[in-house]
């Protein structure tokens, strides 16, 4: 039995809670794609735990997996280790030999890309973790994977190859000094390889590094439940969504497949749970049809023309719901529910169940809008158009839901404790992607959810 989270929107959907919720029944948490750009934060007892990389079931004290499909920054990973270990948690945490590294000079020229595409105004909003570069060094046939540091004789022919390749890039294509930068022993291959061999042997002192697919699948064998934890969200996909404001791998279900070595069959025979936050935020450019109010610097196409009454909405609901990014601490865009964007992803990632969170969030106003459908051209469209410039001229059809009232959420123990109105709301999502609801989130603690069903007992 396999359960699979996936992000139904533009990410930050709450997707380390629903792990952490569910993580009680799997053995073992795997991340299948992207790295240390993903915030995941669990409360548990109210303390806070912010991973960026680390499977969020750590906080459980299951095995914690990095998948092949993840590009992993060792330094990231066990600055994350040591700190889960002074807060007295004992992480079990291994690495897919296949997973690509980022390296430094990835994290420095991401930093330049993204300040070249600004001058342009094409800037994506990356994080700056290095992730696109290393990705693309991986489709380069380039790139250094865990397997080669623990190898030092590969691990140093692989870097002698690509580091010139990467001071040229610098110097040539962008006009910059290597010695004028920040790090300038990003591009030194000595240097590169004496830090990345010494990762190469903690790794392998500690027992991390695994063929994954096969330690997965001997798991399933011998009876044990896994559980795959998608970063991001479907709309930052790399193929199906809205490019090129997009991540650079595959948040959704079928990432799990390619980015863990797991045939489709496994993913698929399995549940799939799409994580829905109960209206829209997003972190970066790109287009948001049912944008409240835009973030000075984010908004791509975005007129500023909110009025007085939308930008105090977006306030409220990004400080009620802590709308700042986990890794970054960026305020993000916020919106109404996107219903168009949901559909597209259930259909591509097949969701089973779904986890619905920050109900609470929204109580107290007075009424309570999701975009039901899309105008373009004169044509109503029911989920979204292939590319992202025809998104951007989509207009929001709004439905108006009446709000429901602020109450006691620690008394929300099940369905008929949540608010009527709210519960119309979430009958209505459910209905229009006909697919049940698995959990509401009322809360950050993980007390806070009340769990209609469990995917470890369908």
């Amino acid at each position: 039995m396999t359960v699979t989270i996936v992000g139904s929107q533009l990410g930050d959907e709450g997707k380390g809670g629903v792990v952490d919720i569910y993580g009680d029944g799997a053995d073992i948490v795997v991340r299948y794609q992207g790295g240390d750009n993903a915030g995941h934060t669990v409360v548990y007892g109210g303390t806070e735990y912010k991973l960026s990389l680390v499977p969020s079931g750590v906080v459980r004290g299951k095995v914690g997996v990095l998948g092949n499909g993840c590009v992993v920054n060792p330094a990231t990973l066990f600055d994350e280790i040591d700190d889960l270990r002074d807060r007295g948690l004992d992480p079990d945490v291994r690495v897919a030999e296949r997973a690509h590294v980022i390296l430094p000079y990835h994290r420095v020229l991401d930093g330049i890309e993204e300040e070249v595409k600004s001058e342009s105004d094409q800037a994506v909003g990356t994080t700056g973790r290095g992730i696109g570069p290393a990705y693309e060094d991986k489709a380069g046939r380039r790139g250094v994977r865990v397997g080669d540091l623990l190898d030092p004789e590969v691990l140093r022919e692989r870097l002698e190859y690509v580091v010139p390749q990467k001071r040229a890039l610098v110097e040539d294509v962008y006009g910059l000094d290597i010695d004028d930068l920040e790090d300038p022993a990003a591009f030194d291959v000595d240097a590169l390889f004496e830090q990345y061999r010494e990762f190469g042997e903690r790794l392998a002192e500690q027992g991390m590094p695994v063929v994954c697919g096969d330690f997965l699948a001997e798991a399933i064998d011998d009876g044990e439940q896994v559980m795959f934890e998608g970063a991001q969200g479907t709309l930052i996909d790399i193929d199906h969504g809205s490019y090129p404001y997009v991540t650079s791998s595959n948040p959704t279900a079928g990432g799990a497949t390619t980015g863990t070595g797991l045939s489709p069959g496994v993913v698929g025979d399995g549940e799939i749970i799409g994580i829905v936050k109960g209206y829209l935020s997003r972190v970066g450019s790109g287009p948001m049809p049912t944008e409240l109010a835009g973030v000075e610097g984010q908004t791509a196409g975005y007129d500023g023309d909110a009025g007085d009454e939308e930008e105090e909405l977006a306030t409220y609901i990004r400080d009620e719901g802590g709308e700042y990014g986990t890794v970054t601490g960026r305020p993000r865009r916020v919106g109404w529910l996107d219903v168009p964007m949901l559909r597209h992803a259930t259909r591509v990632s097949g969701f089973t169940g779904l986890a619905v969170n920050h109900v609470d969030v929204l109580a107290g106003m007075d009424e309570v809008k999701v975009g039901h459908s899309y105008t373009l051209d004169g044509e109503e469209l029911l989920t979204m158009p292939s590319t992202t410039e025809r998104w951007a001229r989509c207009e929001a059809n709004l439905r108006t839901f009446d709000g429901w009232p602020e109450v006691d959420w620690d008394d929300v123990d099940d369905w008929d404790d949540i608010p009527e109105n709210a519960r119309t709301y979430l009958s209505y999502l459910s209905d229009e992607l006909d697919t049940d609801i698995y959990a509401v989130g009322t809360g950050p603690d993980r007390e806070d959810t009340v769990i209609l069903q469990d995917p470890y007992d369908q």
